[in-house]
């Protein structure tokens, strides 16, 4: 078969884009060293592949295992699951306030409002502020 053509490989790989991936699939496996079913005759990784499947010197169903399982993605964690959950554990437990944490907030808050450097805090509304003695903007 001095040329390929795809009438050729759709008589044995009915579907195109089948017949597409699969070639495209062998090509690459030719270049990365597979060795070649059929004499080269200086055709190209494609031609080569087209002319394997056409005449059906390599077997399509390992062909077609191989490009699904070339396309399988199998992804491994790194960490045991065990260990996820025990640092899921201890996130909750730093997340929440200690015992008496939030009656120590409380005070510290309540400590804020008291008297500092002999400064009283000021209550009251705008017309009072007025009569201390602060302008618009606040300043003395």
């Amino acid at each position: 078969m001095a040329r390929v053509t795809v009438e050729d490989c759709v008589l044995k790989v009915p579907n195109r884009f089948e017949l597409v991936m699969m070639a495209a699939h062998r090509a690459r496996s030719v270049a990365s060293g597979a060795p070649l079913s059929i004499d080269r005759d200086n055709d190209k990784n494609p031609v080569v592949a087209l002319r394997e499947i056409a005449d059906e010197t390599i077997s399509l169903e390992i062909l077609r295992n191989e490009l699904i399982k070339g396309h399988q993605k199998m992804v491994e964690s790194d960490e045991p699951e065990e260990e996820i959950v025990e640092l899921m554990a201890g996130e909750t437990a730093w997340s929440r306030p200690l015992d008496g944490a939030e009656e120590e907030m409380d005070d510290v808050l309540a400590e804020d409002g008291d008297e500092e450097d002999g400064e009283e805090p000021i209550d009251g509304d705008i017309d009072d502020l007025a009569g201390a003695g602060l302008d618009g903007d606040g300043l003395v």
